[in-house]
């Protein structure tokens, strides 16, 4: 099968599934994700996670979790396509960012560097440059969330605001936070009430 009929299948599941991950689970043991560019999800099984944040295990569990939120919710997005690609794609900088620094696991910048990368990605199954740039843009900013509701030195809001629209990157975010292991009806209340806060903040900005 040519490599766009790989991008094209794997399209269909992650907009049409309830659980896209049950397909992409099913294409890494057979393989799909070991040729680039298509490795650079599937190496997101060697990367380990800090399991205080992250006790579901490595990165791909977490961006299967992600992706399975993600179609709960993906008809609420103004483009699907833009918006499940951009859950598949989100941590893919974590691969060359994640090391142990004082005993513990880090990503620094893996949202910068993951967004030069899915922009590479895409760029080589010839996709339309404002669709690569609408998802290299939510996953740029895809940590904000976190930075802005705790008032973190990383927050941009200006440059969020240049870049993306509220409401997207609030759904990618809210999917993000919930895909991963641990959380119980309370946590998922609390993490909505945290996007809400988010959300609020960055109308005001406006």
């Amino acid at each position: 099968m040519k490599d766009i009929d790989i991008f094209l299948k794997i399209e269909e599941h992650l907009i049409n599934d309830d659980k896209p991950s049950i397909f992409l689970e099913k294409e890494l043991s057979n393989g799909t994700f070991n040729k680039y560019p298509f490795s650079m999800i599937g190496e997101l099984k060697e990367v380990p996670q800090n399991p205080k944040f992250h006790p579901e295990g490595d990165v791909f569990i977490h961006t299967m979790m992600v992706v399975d939120e993600g179609a709960k919710n993906r008809d609420k997005s103004r483009d699907k396509r833009v918006f499940m690609w951009t859950l598949l794609l989100h941590d893919i900088g974590k691969k060359p960012t994640t090391k142990m620094r004082k005993g513990r696991l880090t990503s620094y910048d893996h949202d910068k560097v993951g967004a030069e990368m899915a922009e590479e990605f895409l760029k080589y199954f010839n996709q339309s440059e404002e669709f690569i740039l609408q998802v290299k843009y939510l996953i740029r900013w895809h940590m904000q969330s976190l930075f802005v509701t705790k008032d973190l030195k990383f927050k941009d809001i200006t440059g969020l605001l240049k870049d993306v629209d509220i409401d997207d990157i609030s759904l990618v975010s809210l999917s993000d936070r919930l895909g991963r292991g641990g959380l119980n009806s309370l946590d998922r209340e609390d993490t909505e009430k945290d996007i809400n806060k988010f959300k609020e903040i960055l109308i005001r900005e406006m």
